[in-house]
């Protein structure tokens, strides 16, 4: 039997399709190749995205296609947009199941007859940085956000677990973990136990459990009350899960945050950074999506500018020359000049490295669809155009700081330019680098996934180009 993946959407998708993928190679099943001929696939696992209409859209199509390409083929669906829209991903040609819950992942597999269910991953297919899922599901309920609708359950994963992938993934080579989630701040918020409250209406019959598989939707505000119950030091968070991997003290490792909320940082997480410069990629990627307060409280964010600014200061202030990284959303419902401006004036203060900017676009089952005063297409992109203007500014003032030092570089592929061969990868703070591999460096034997220390000696439009630095 040979089977194909197909990945849409963000770095959680993509690791829990290397998982299937895993799964079904465990059990004697073989991967075709991309061109491979119609007959020669059996099955066709589509992993979808849901977060804009436009991903929606992307994920009929993708359906679609490979329905088309593969007719004599199983499609089974899983992913956001099955979760959103399970009938309609039914509907679509050739579609054989929906899988319209990721925790039900494992019960596909098992109906499939396969036994050999991993608990991680080994490999993820062509990348040299490995992602590692360690946290699903958001219940903050941002007004233009779907997620919380399709993963609307909290769950994380053992600290023991992912010690024992970072294990594997380092005997397979990988010298880079980046740890995701869908709402990777809230690592551990799950493990709290339930409040006397819940506990009464339990044994009342009133509210079945969630410690079994979450079989009800708590609200973020359910989460919290249990925390704030449990003793600290019995509480998991991602500061405990940092330090247990890096004491593993794995050979040329190192560990990289996804996604978080800037005040989700603590005292304790920078404690590990400030411990472990070594084994920690300084380098946060700290969702804004507004630097101005009006938008912020009517996106329904949960903090406002002021302590996000506070917060993005104190990590420069303990972690010197800390890259900061930042989603901005431009062109929110009622969003006036003066608000775009005050998002521009932060984007400055705060020295992003990158800043990755996204257009407004209603996605409907939100709050923010069916606000008033939608922004006119024509001004959102000026806008757009403008953010990025100042975001590359930025961008390349905080790089050219770095020229002339060295960093450390995980090799992610070769390009040429011409005769000469050059070693492409991404440093310590999320800069790309190339290395020539010419002259002396030809002594040097590098392959993809090995950890080069180099010196930045330029920067090219968002590119550093390098050597190796020496012994």
């Amino acid at each position: 039997m040979r089977f194909r993946t197909v990945t849409l959407g963000c770095k959680v998708n993509q690791y829990e399709t290397q998982w299937l993928r895993a799964a079904f190679l465990a059990n004697g099943w073989e991967e075709a190749e991309e061109d491979a001929a119609p007959e020669e696939v059996d099955l066709v696992l589509v992993n979808t995205c849901s977060v804009t209409a436009e991903s929606d859209a992307k994920s009929r199509k993708t359906v679609a296609h490979f329905g088309k390409l593969y007719p004599r083929a199983e499609i089974v669906v899983t992913g956001c947009y099955a979760a959103s829209a399970p009938d309609d991903a039914a509907k679509l040609p050739h579609v054989s199941e929906v899988v319209s819950d990721k925790r039900l992942l494992a019960d596909f597999l098992e109906r499939r007859g396969l036994v050999n269910i991993p608990s991680g991953v080994k490999g993820l297919a062509e990348r040299h940085r490995a992602y590692v899922k360690v946290q699903d599901g958001c219940r903050v309920g941002c007004a233009y956000c779907i997620i919380p609708t399709t993963r609307p359950y909290l769950k994380s994963r053992p600290i023991a677990d992912v010690v024992r992938e970072a294990r594997d993934l380092a005997d397979a080579h990988y010298r880079e973990i980046v740890l995701t989630g869908i709402h990777l701040g809230h690592y551990g918020l799950d493990f709290c136990p339930m409040t006397p409250d819940e506990r009464a209406r339990v044994a009342a019959g009133e509210a079945p459990p969630d410690s079994a598989g979450n079989a009800r939707k708590l609200t973020l505000a359910d989460y919290l009350a249990r925390q704030a119950l449990t003793p600290v030091e019995d509480r998991v968070d991602l500061a405990q899960l940092l330090r247990a991997l890096t004491e593993l003290n794995l050979p040329n490792m190192r560990y990289r945050l996804g996604s978080l909320e800037a005040v989700e940082v603590s005292d304790a997480m920078l404690a590990v950074f400030e411990e472990r410069p070594d084994a920690l990629c300084p380098h946060f990627h700290l969702s804004m999506q507004s630097g101005d307060d009006e938008v912020l409280a009517a996106m329904k964010r949960r903090w406002l500018s002021g302590p996000y600014i506070a917060k993005c200061e104190e990590i420069c202030a303990r972690i010197p020359d800390a890259a900061l990284t930042t989603d901005v959303i431009v062109g929110f419902p009622d969003e006036t000049d003066a608000n775009f401006q005050r998002t521009c004036d932060v984007v400055r203060k705060l020295n992003f490295s990158r800043v990755h900017v996204f257009r407004y676009s209603a996605r409907p089952g939100t709050v923010a669809a069916s606000m008033p005063n939608q922004i006119p297409e024509p001004i959102k992109k000026e806008r757009v155009k403008e953010l990025i203007r100042v975001a590359k500014e930025e961008r390349e003032k905080f790089a050219r700081k770095f020229v002339g030092r060295n960093a450390r570089m995980i090799v992610e592929d070769f390009v040429c330019d011409g005769n000469a061969t050059f070693a492409k990868g991404t440093t310590d703070r999320y800069y790309e680098a190339l290395v020539p591999i010419g002259g002396a460096a030809k002594q040097i034997e590098i392959a993809p996934g090995d950890v080069l220390n180099i010196v930045l000696r330029g920067l090219q439009g968002d590119v550093f180009t390098a050597e190796p630095a020496q012994a």
